[in-house]
């Protein structure tokens, strides 16, 4: 997985999205129905007219704020319980099933369970965090289990404090797992959490907008919800992966001074 992300990573160009939004334009207008698919253009400028409207940017923040906290909480556990699991045997094998059936139960079938237990307005924050823990925990797993074993011998043997082990063992060890963890985590929270507000469709969210857009057939609306949702996550991924890059390099640098 590891090897995967470092693949992507800056592997975006920008010829190769001209190239297939003039895909795009071509099958629309051999098409000539914007209801089956409405072209780029006309998208764009739907999307001019949504950039002024404060209700365009309160349904932004609504959304962001409960997927990117199901995130953060998924990657806060995730890490807390890889660590007890690598640990402790027996809690490893007590994880075992529950993360197995977080990750091969439909994404619908827990959000119609979460309908009951919760309003739709935390549904959201609920299936974000489902979808994320078990990336989280068991990349941060594999990783703490990959660690040079001769590396913490030598601490050892020096005498490292518990900290200095974390931060100049483990942490160079297990970042790479911990990127890609983030990496595909993030894009998935925004899968999982803008689906589940289109079946619980909160107020002031992105799924009601997408919803309201399907009901009234309002194609161009549907296609620029999309796309800001696309950028939106995109963006986001930007920023905490390029945050994380950075404490990685100020980690190392002061590890060799």
């Amino acid at each position: 997985m590891v090897s995967t992300i470092m693949v992507r990573k800056g592997s975006m160009k920008i010829w190769a999205i001209l190239f297939w939004l003039v895909i795009w334009q071509i099958g629309s207008m051999c098409l000539g129905q914007e209801i089956l698919l409405v072209s780029p253009v006309a998208v764009g400028m739907r999307l001019l007219t949504l950039l002024p409207d404060p209700s365009f940017w309160g349904s932004i923040a609504f959304s962001a704020c409960r997927i990117l906290g199901g995130f953060a909480l998924a990657a806060l556990l995730g890490i807390l319980t890889a660590v007890g699991a690598a640990r402790y045997t027996r809690f490893r094998e007590l994880m075992a099933p529950l993360v197995s059936v977080i990750k091969t139960t439909p994404v619908a079938s827990f959000v119609i369970l979460a309908l009951f237990w919760f309003s739709s307005r935390s549904l959201s924050i609920f299936i974000s965090f489902l979808m994320v823990f078990p990336i989280v925990y068991t990349n941060i797993l594999q990783g703490i289990s990959q660690t040079d074993r001769q590396l913490l011998e030598m601490g050892q043997v020096f005498g490292l404090s518990m900290k200095k082990k974390i931060r100049y063992i483990y942490f160079p060890q297990v970042f790479p797992y911990l990127r890609s963890a983030f990496a595909v985590g993030l894009g998935l929270c925004w899968k999982a959490g803008t689906a589940a507000e289109v079946i619980g469709i909160p107020d002031g969210s992105i799924g009601e907008r997408l919803q309201e857009a399907k009901i009234y057939l309002q194609m161009p609306d549907l296609f620029s919800w999309t796309v800001t949702i696309i950028v939106v996550s995109l963006l986001i991924e930007k920023l905490i992966l390029w945050i994380l890059d950075v404490i990685d390099r100020r980690n190392r640098g002061i590890g060799k001074a």
